[in-house]
């Protein structure tokens, strides 16, 4: 009777008979490039919580893969609006600092070989009414003889 069992290939936990199956990744799963077991991994070591949920390293992982994409995408552009092709820090800050919601989650940061953004101050700029004066032609004058 437990001799049909045996040669049944359901012995050892069901791991004798048949091929074995690949393993799929959860970042896989979820369609995302930021790896999911390790953020999972960080927040459990990190003591942020007592628990952690199974969909908590998930989500992260794509709100965290939404962000790095956006900041990529602007940067990139401002890299190429600088003819460049290569991203720097320079076109990172520029990037962050033109954007308003990049600008408001990332307002008290730093960001190192960055510089500042261009701008000068209104009042520093010359005034109009002397631009237009300066920019009158005056009339030649015609030599005394």
């Amino acid at each position: 009777m437990d001799s049909s069992k045996a040669g049944s290939g359901k012995g050892a936990g069901g791991r004798k008979g048949g091929a074995k199956k690949k393993g799929v990744s959860r970042s896989t799963r979820a369609g995302l490039q930021f790896p999911v077991a390790r953020i999972g991994r960080y927040l459990k070591k990190g003591r942020y919580a007592q628990r952690v949920g199974t969909g908590a390293p998930v989500y992260l992982a794509a709100v965290m893969e939404y962000l790095a994409a956006e900041v990529l995408e602007l940067a990139g552009n401002a890299a190429k609006d600088n003819k460049k092709n290569r991203i720097i820090p320079r076109h990172i800050l520029l990037a962050v600092r033109n954007d308003d919601e990049l600008g408001k989650l990332l307002m008290g940061v730093t960001i190192a070989h960055g510089g500042v953004l261009p701008n000068i101050h209104q009042i520093l700029l010359p005034k109009k009414t002397a631009e237009k004066a300066s920019q009158e032609p005056k009339s030649p004058k015609s030599p005394k003889k």
